[in-house]
């Protein structure tokens, strides 16, 4: 693959690295870092990379260097920037758009609180749309484990989020 055309298919992967990165709770300078050395380990390795499992690789390095970024500052946390932000239509209420600003906050909130993996599992299912075999492959779980863990990440986001106005 030339070098142009390489850079065409990795730059929307790369920013969907970052953006997904930064929902995971890292900020947006350490999402850039994180997405360099990622490049930087698919070109050491380009050659042993299979071409149908480049994508799958890309976000496997992407989250475990991100885990260990974590594990070097001891913490997993909710970074709170915004992901680019939907513009909301014109002709819509205010009272609408206040309303979906709030519930995205509380389902941001809940997120925040979950444990790390369940977060990861729900951002990949739900905000990535990813299949469970997808999900899979890029994690190196099987997809049985994918569905169980995700089953009781979306427990525990309900009982967080149902416990929220308790």
């Amino acid at each position: 693959m030339e070098p142009r055309d390489m850079e065409k298919v990795l730059q929307p992967k790369l920013a969907e690295i970052r953006r997904y990165l930064i929902r995971l709770g890292a900020g947006a300078s350490d999402a850039e870092d994180i997405v360099q050395d990622t490049v930087y380990k698919a070109l050491l390795y380009l050659d042993a990379i299979d071409e149908r499992k480049f994508s799958a690789w890309l976000y496997k390095v992407a989250i475990n260097r991100y885990f260990d970024h974590c594990r070097s500052q001891k913490r997993y946390q909710y970074s709170g920037e915004e992901v680019e932000e939907h513009p909301a239509h014109e002709q819509e209420l205010p009272e609408v758009v206040l309303l979906r600003r709030e519930r995205k906050e509380e389902i941001e909130g809940v997120l925040a609180r979950l444990h790390p993996v369940n977060k990861q599992l729900v951002l990949l299912k739900y905000e990535m749309e990813l299949s469970y075999k997808e999900i899979s492959a890029m994690l190196g779980i099987s997809e049985g484990r994918v569905k169980a863990t995700l089953y009781r990440a979306r427990q525990q986001f309900q009982q967080l989020y149902g416990g929220e106005g308790e």
